[in-house]
């Protein structure tokens, strides 16, 4: 197995922690939590970038940039968003229809063709999204915006994951750009809509933990593996993404294993897995 392929899968194992960290930085507001942990990995990856003398990088089109920066702002925030106003394990899973979404996106929007095991699979997917949310689920009140902002995220993500095919010319140095205007755009946003809460240390070390691995690293680990390893392999395990994620919110004591968060993780991670197979 390639360097490369292991730097992609390092980024999954860093994604698997996203839900996990967010949680113990719980009580953070969304826009305030995007902003602080893009500020860590955005001043982290440009110190990087500049020792390697790529500054230039951040040099691209205003259309790189308002893809760079819409899609990582509008996912995060959503994303961070739906785990505050929604139980953990469920919001997680239905946010992780991001796989299944670029899936069914691709073929509108890249021309792809879908195929019988590929709608299978996205099939699958949502089954398991109502089974976490349909007949038997019980939730606090106030619940349904935060499934609303994961449904929302998993949309964001996958839109932004298709669309990036056409930005194949951008390097991956100007990520770190993206992750600083994403932390301006979230601070300023913050700033008018949120109240401001100063992070405790645990918050804080959460927040750093955020800014180095998920919404750091994790970005530039992916790039390399998609462009120089084995993106069938990267692709096949990123499924396994939603059941680490989940089995770590539940080791946490965010949330329990039942039947139904069982079947539910299976279907979701599985449909991905089969929409993978149609090659």
């Amino acid at each position: 197995m390639s360097a490369a392929t292991l730097a992609g899968i390092g980024a999954i194992a860093l994604w698997a922690f996203l839900a996990l960290l967010t949680r113990q930085a719980a009580g953070i507001p969304p826009l305030e939590l995007t902003a602080l942990g893009f500020a860590v990995g955005g001043i982290v990856s440009l110190i990087l970038v500049a020792a390697r003398g790529r500054l230039g990088a951040l040099r691209q089109p205003p259309k790189a940039w308002l893809h760079g920066v819409g899609g990582l702002f509008g996912y995060h925030a959503l994303y961070f968003a739906a785990l505050a106003f929604a139980p953990a394990v469920e919001a997680n899973l239905i946010n992780y229809l991001w796989p299944l979404l670029i899936v069914l996106l691709a073929a509108p929007i890249l021309g792809m063709k879908l195929g019988p095991l590929r709608l299978a699979g996205v099939g699958a997917g949502f089954i398991g999204c109502v089974l976490l949310v349909g007949a038997g689920a019980s939730f606090p009140p106030g619940a349904l915006p935060g499934f609303l902002c994961a449904l929302a995220a998993a949309f964001a993500w996958a839109i932004y994951s298709v669309t990036s095919r056409r930005m194949a010319l951008v390097p991956t140095e100007a990520v770190a750009g993206f992750c600083l205007a994403t932390a301006v755009l979230a601070g300023i946003a913050s700033l008018v809509f949120e109240p401001f809460v100063m992070p405790d240390a645990w918050q804080a070390l959460a927040i750093l933990l955020l800014g180095l691995g998920p919404v750091g690293a994790a970005f530039f680990l992916w790039d390399v593996g998609m462009k120089r390893g084995d993106p069938r392999l990267l692709g096949t395990l990123a499924y396994a993404t939603p059941v680490l994620s989940t089995l770590l919110l539940i080791l946490a004591g965010e949330g329990a294993m039942d039947l139904r968060i069982a079947l539910a993780t299976l279907l979701v991670a599985g449909g991905g897995v089969l929409a993978a197979r149609a090659g």
